[in-house]
């Protein structure tokens, strides 16, 4: 490492960690109930561990959804099909566990169905964050992206029959060496890549390597960031065979750097998946990333952070910060002012001006909801700052 110059590491895990099945399950559910009611109020949490897929929450809406069906067609849909992978869909145990939306909650939100959306008030309080940086063509941390990308990669060489040996459950990290430029990131080499992916118990570990690098690693990561020095880790425990829900247990919300800047930025602690558009914990962080994303995109600056606070009941935030980290191109107080001119904050109209009244989640809650071309990504669309 070169004077002058820091590491810092993002992770990620794929579609079979235990985590992300229980927030693909979440929102799905929640997909299910938006499908056939666009107002249902949802906040649908899931665990899981061996044999076993368990949904509870609050769920008020119209729509008539068997929960049950829904669990196992998206456990199967991962590749959880027979124990020995880690759980068998068509044949765990699933509870469900399904309550109404507490009435007192709803009275103060949406009045029972009587407020217009520019009236909603926030589904609860918190704070918020969004984040871009110029460092990658997705306006996103190059750590987060590679990380991203390579657990992709895992998922899709496995549903390919590239690399049949490869089975659901997978973590990957990347350590990458930055410079800072005037408050800017500037990504020099890889310094780390780790791969740690579930395999099938007669494939060798001089295999697993070879192919990880060859059909992964290789298709993924750009040549001019790895270098003689780069580090490989590629399933470094050398055993990764027991996986998914029977290895460890899952809940919903627990991967929430991964869902969002790898650990750039900030975090507000508000996990997304299983939770509707009313919940500012997932909308005010989408419309926080299109702000963000939009002042680095117009080259107001080369890093942004926004944060929005919410109280409940409340339409209007209770504040909104901006931080460029001194990578600015006119004064933060002038681009704070453009950002609430062209933004509005109003959990109901970030619903409404970001069509997030429609299905659409399911596909967020594995590989991150941040720096995605994906058109139903609706937040991830520049808006001109005026």
């Amino acid at each position: 490492m070169t004077s002058g110059t820091f590491l810092f590491s993002s992770e990620s895990v794929n579609e079979g960690h235990p985590d992300k099945l229980c927030d693909q399950v979440s929102d799905s559910i929640l997909d299910a109930c938006l499908e056939q009611d666009p107002s249902s109020k949802v906040a649908c949490e899931t665990a899981t561990k061996t044999g076993m897929v368990m949904v509870f929450g609050e769920i008020t809406t119209k729509a008539k959804v068997d929960y049950e069906a829904i669990v196992r067609a998206t456990c199967r849909d991962i590749g959880f099909v027979s124990e020995d992978v880690g759980l068998d869909a068509d044949n765990c145990k699933v509870v469900v566990y399904i309550e109404e939306q507490s009435p007192d909650i709803g009275q103060g939100v949406h009045g029972m169905g009587t407020k217009t959306l520019e009236e909603l008030g926030a589904g609860d309080q918190g704070i918020m964050f969004g984040y871009a940086t110029d460092e990658t063509p997705e306006l996103m941390p190059l750590t987060h992206v590679l990380s991203t990308q390579l657990g992709y990669r895992l998922t899709e060489v496995r549903r390919k029959g590239i690399c049949p040996w490869v089975r659901p459950d997978g973590k990957t990290q990347v350590t990458v060496e930055y410079k800072k430029e005037n408050g800017a990131m500037i990504p020099i080499r890889v310094h780390t890549i780790l791969l740690s992916t579930q395999h099938s118990p007669d494939v060798t570990n001089e295999k697993i390597r070879k192919d990880l690098m060859e059909h992964v690693i290789k298709h993924v990561v750009p040549e001019k960031y790895l270098d003689d020095n780069t580090i490989f880790h590629l399933n470094p425990s050398e055993r990764f065979v027991l996986g998914g829900p029977h290895a460890d247990a899952g809940l919903t919300g627990r991967k929430i750097i991964i869902d969002t800047y790898g650990g750039w930025g900030a975090h507000g602690g508000g996990a997304f998946s299983g939770k509707d558009p009313t919940k500012v914990d997932r909308s005010g962080a989408y419309i926080a990333r299109q702000a963000a994303k939009s002042v680095v995109a117009a080259g107001f600056a080369k890093r942004c952070l926004i944060q929005i606070a919410y109280a409940i009941g409340v339409a209007e935030p209770l504040s909104v910060f901006i931080d460029t980290y001194g990578t600015n191109s006119k004064p933060d107080e002038e681009i704070l002012a453009s950002i609430k001119k062209n933004f509005d904050f109003r959990p109901g109209m970030i619903g409404k001006n970001l069509d997030l009244f429609k299905p659409r989640y399911r596909k967020s809650a594995a590989y991150g909801h941040f720096g995605r071309s994906d058109p139903d990504f609706t937040w991830e669309q520049v808006k001109e700052l005026k």
